[in-house]
């Protein structure tokens, strides 16, 4: 199915108590850069502390790395740093990720040595695109949970997946798209007995090579 598309530190915690104490109103926590990894930027409309159980919750937050970012309506963390934290998204979940971009109702974000490592969102569905560098077509998928796999820069769609190319589909309950290299594979391990559907659209291949668009 490869043909199927063309191709730092951990945040200071007195300067996160001290937002937590004025209710974080337009917080700003950031990690200094450690030469290795690029700073995290964490934006909050406020904030609520739990000393006891070792959380905090975030409303309408934003959180930056480099050409990655998340925002959600809220956030629930596991940890004060980034060291080795999950984050739990809910409502209007938003990622940016290097030339696409995730949309669903909740995710879990992985954090592991002040990176963002993982993402898995869950919709009614959850949604993906990408704007594909040689034919300029939107790439669009969606399912019932996506997850994005920041070292291998791919997103596994699982549960109902679809994914089009702008003039050919594809469905499955396993799709992994390639971020990269703009390649999907579908059903890897042949354990869904219903297989693969692909749709392809020859009107839309032969007016897309009118424009130039196409081989």
């Amino acid at each position: 199915m490869a043909a199927f598309f063309h191709k730092p530190g951990r945040p200071a915690l007195s300067a996160l108590l001290a937002c937590i104490a004025v209710a974080c109103a337009n917080a700003t926590v950031a990690a200094p850069a450690t030469g290795r990894d690029q700073p995290i930027d964490l934006t909050a409309a406020s904030s609520d502390f739990d000393y006891k159980n070792n959380t905090v919750v975030f409303r309408k937050v934003k959180i930056t790395q480099g050409d990655m970012q998340v925002e959600a309506e809220a956030a629930n963390a596991t940890g004060l740093n980034f060291d080795n934290a999950e984050w739990r998204l809910d409502g209007r979940v938003r990622i940016r990720v290097p030339d696409g971009k995730l949309a669903a109702d909740n995710a879990r974000v992985n954090f592991r040595e002040n990176v963002i490592t993982r993402a898995v969102v869950n919709g009614s569905p959850a949604t993906f695109e990408q704007r594909l560098e040689d034919s300029k077509q939107l790439a669009q998928g969606q399912a019932g949970s996506i997850e994005y796999d920041v070292s291998r820069n791919t997103v596994r769609l699982h549960g109902n997946a679809w994914l089009t190319d702008g003039q050919n589909e594809i469905r499955g309950n396993t799709l992994i798209y390639d971020i990269g290299a703009q390649r999907v594979v579908a059903n890897p391990d042949e354990r869904d007995p219903d297989g693969v559907r692909i749709t392809i659209n020859p009107n839309e291949l032969r007016q897309s090579r009118d424009k130039g668009n196409g081989p």
